[in-house]
């Protein structure tokens, strides 16, 4: 499964010079687990963001701050995070940014974590992976993946991350103590989705169409997109209080995720996710759609 992995690594993210590899039980126990590892004092995660990242803070007893995107803004800190592309937003990060962010790691001597789990999910704007930009030189910095959203395997909970040998050998002598071990028959099923590209395509496609059916009905009754250029996930605003939009939307019968939920910067926001079948988003668009002429 590590070959596989490292293979996948270069492949695919670009990833060059010494790195390594570490099989996950999913990536969330990962992100909530990593400042506990690490002993980290404080956290950095974007203004809006996965709540895990700020659980694992507090989890470790760190403090948990939220930044804007450029990292020539951070503060000082002892564990930093970037999510591209975005949960919620599907916001996809410059080359500039992402070389922003490896530089603070290398100026201030503090990991960073680009949580690269939607990667493959391209739409308007092609996501690209930090370890593609390191020149080789990947000391501090790590990416995150994970095959629940890559090949549709969330109930297998298989995930890997990839990067600085150094800091994944630290990380790795505590987690074989506390018991953070794949089972081996979910290694078989991770070595096969990573050998084949093809179903990621077909799901890449499926969400992109999602999108395109579900955009235009959402704009015809005054939301915005923002963003979403990338991911499985329409975020969205009407600028009013995210749980207006929620109620209204649940008037409809379709259920949606407050912006609030990723941070105080998401309060006016909604998440949507094109995660239901094909025939339940075009009857979710029908029904807003006709919603307007009501």
């Amino acid at each position: 499964m590590r070959d596989a992995i490292k293979k996948w690594a270069v492949n695919r993210l670009g990833a060059t010079g010494e790195f390594d590899v570490l099989p996950l039980i999913g990536s969330k126990e990962f992100v909530a687990w990593l400042p506990t590892f690490l002993q980290s004092r404080k956290v950095l995660f974007p203004k809006v963001a996965y709540p895990t990242y700020n659980v694992g803070a507090i989890i470790a007893g760190a403090e948990p701050l939220a930044v804007d995107l450029d990292a020539q803004s951070w503060p000082d800190s002892d564990l930093a995070w970037i999510n591209s592309p975005s949960n919620p937003t599907g916001r996809v990060h410059t080359e500039s940014e992402l070389k922003a962010a490896i530089s603070y790691s290398r100026t201030r001597n503090t990991p960073v974590v680009s949580d690269e789990c939607y990667l493959e999910f391209g739409d308007t704007a092609k996501p690209v992976s930090i370890l593609s930009y390191t020149d080789g030189q990947n000391s501090n910095i790590l990416a995150v993946h994970s095959l629940s959203k890559r090949s549709s395997m969330a109930g297998y909970r298989g995930a890997f991350v990839i990067g600085d040998p150094s800091l994944i050998k630290k990380i790795l002598e505590i987690r074989k103590h506390a018991g953070m071990m794949v089972p081996l028959p979910i290694q078989h099923a991770m070595i096969a989705a990573l050998s084949d590209d093809t179903h990621v395509l077909a799901q890449r496609d499926r969400y992109n169409q999602r999108r395109k059916t579900l955009a235009p009905a959402l704009e015809s009754i005054g939301f915005r997109i923002e963003h979403s250029e990338a991911g499985l996930y329409i975020w969205c605003t009407r600028g009013e209080d995210s749980w207006k939009s929620v109620e209204a939307l649940a008037q409809l019968g379709i259920l949606v995720t407050p912006g609030i939920f990723y941070g105080p910067d998401g309060a006016q926001h909604v998440r949507i996710a094109m995660t239901a079948t094909d025939k339940a988003i075009a009857d979710a668009a029908a029904r807003i759609t006709a919603s307007k002429a009501q």
